[in-house]
């Protein structure tokens, strides 16, 4: 079942929202706002997530209470992956949740956390064995990325690509499985953290692994389960069978569910990073999934 609703992912990364259109982000605040009124009219019980932030920084969070737009959801969700990407250690979670919490009372869930077997399989080990550790007695809400590797053929969601070097790699071995299907040592650990532990795994539009990832969510114990629903794949050919494909086999897991990128039309700019030209659009598209998907 949907039990929660992201409203995009990571609005406060250049990777995933276009700062030259929303320098002061008070396109995302209204766009937050819009669609907020609408899933709440559609279904008032689902909980109301902000996109998962990275990087964790409270002044973000400070921002959406000025534009009004924290007011309007129930959670703020953190991204982090100290050991790739992120300049602060590890150790320092408690540290980063704290940050938030001195400037809102909201429920704060981790909707990513997660760490490359880029370099080795026992750096990744490392990475869960304490993420679990700082993370599964603090927080109700906390999901691992990723179930599997990216693919080498698919290019990461960024735009930077090989100019980033090693991390840009670093994308494709964030999974506890290879691409081949085979399981890395984290994998071998995964279940004695689950169902405390959940998995966000991006399933791709037609993606050849969903089946197998429902089979390996199943085998680990994992309840909690953030995946997309992306707004731009939804105007391909046989979006709405592929759409109910996903959701059907996802019903068992307590999911939620991100609502992001912009198809070409509707942006300011032709980008899926590109804040939408009505935010009435986005909020219709997320009012038409949670009717579809939620009740």
């Amino acid at each position: 079942m949907i039990e929660a609703v992201m409203l995009w992912n990571e609005p406060n990364n250049l990777s995933h929202w276009d700062f030259e259109v929303d320098p002061d982000w008070s396109l995302y605040a209204e766009m937050i706002k819009v669609a907020a009124t609408a899933i709440q009219a559609e279904n008032s019980n689902l909980v109301k997530v902000l996109g998962g932030i990275s990087p964790i920084d409270p002044a973000f969070v400070t921002r959406m209470e000025k534009l009004g737009a924290l007011n309007r959801v129930d959670v703020i969700a953190l991204h982090g992956f100290p050991l790739d990407w992120n300049h602060w250690s590890i150790h320092e979670w408690p540290d980063k949740i704290a940050e938030i919490r001195s400037v809102t009372d909201k429920p704060i869930w981790v909707s990513e956390v997660g760490a490359s077997s880029f370099g080795a399989e026992e750096v990744q080990q490392f990475g869960l064995e304490k993420t679990a550790e700082l993370l599964v007695p603090r927080l109700d809400h906390v999901y691992w990325y990723s179930l599997f590797d990216l693919p080498r053929a698919w290019p990461a969601t960024t735009r930077h690509r090989e100019s980033e070097g090693s991390a840009y790699y670093r994308h494709f071995y964030m999974g506890l499985y290879r691409e081949d299907g085979n399981p890395k040592l984290a994998a071998r650990r995964f279940a004695e953290y689950a169902p405390s532990l959940g998995i966000c795994q991006w399933f791709h539009f037609e993606d050849h692994r969903l089946e197998e990832g429902i089979r390996a969510l199943r085998d680990f114990g994992v309840r909690k389960l953030r995946t997309g629903l992306s707004w731009a794949d939804f105007e391909r050919p046989n979006a709405e069978r592929w759409f109910d494909h996903q959701m059907k086999l996802l019903e068992p897991f307590e999911t939620t569910v991100t609502f992001c990128f912009t198809p070409e039309r509707c942006g300011v700019r032709p980008h899926h990073t590109s804040p939408p030209r009505r935010p009435e659009e986005y909020a219709e598209f997320c009012a038409a999934m949670v009717k579809r998907y939620s009740n």
